[in-house]
């Protein structure tokens, strides 16, 4: 009996995070749990994160995208340079090579939503498109939670400024 709830318990804990998972196919790329932070009220920028893995022989370029909750979509970069915090606009992208997986995380790549029209908020699920150099152009929805492990110091997205530097 102890065994049984131990493997009704253990198999609980295990939907509970692949259910939440969502995965998206666009020729050989496969794009994997799009997520977003939840914004404060009249942020004017958000951030999303997710995977892509290039399955094919080319190379292809995540160059940005649409969204009707933002004015932008854009592919950014946050990188420390000692003890200051650098964020950049990937004008060209962001390139997933061959084979690889392309991470957008915080404290690396991820995307930037600027202009927001409204806040993301807990537990939404927002549409918005990426478009790629080879592949096209795919429509996603982003789960709007909470990081899945505690944010590095000085991750506050939410104070990048519209500018996009």
């Amino acid at each position: 009996m102890r065994h049984t709830f131990a493997l009704a318990a253990l198999a609980a804990v295990a939907l509970s995070g692949p259910a939440a998972a969502h995965e998206y196919k666009l020729g050989s790329l496969q794009i994997g749990h799009p997520w977003c932070r939840p914004s404060p009220p009249g942020a004017p920028t958000g951030a999303g994160y997710l995977t892509v893995t290039n399955t094919g022989k080319t190379a292809d370029r995540l160059l940005g995208g649409t969204a009707s909750f933002a004015d932008r979509v854009e592919v950014h970069e946050m990188s420390m340079d000692g003890q200051v915090m650098r964020m950049r606009k990937l004008g060209d992208g962001a390139e997933i090579a061959p084979g690889a997986t392309l991470t957008l995380k915080p404290g690396g790549f991820h995307i930037m939503f600027i202009g927001l029209k409204q806040p993301l908020t807990l537990g939404a699920k927002p549409e918005y498109s990426l478009k790629f150099a080879k592949a096209g152009t795919i429509k996603v929805a982003c789960n709007v939670q909470t990081p899945p492990a505690a944010p590095m110091p000085g991750m506050d997205h939410m104070n990048h400024g519209a500018g996009g530097q």
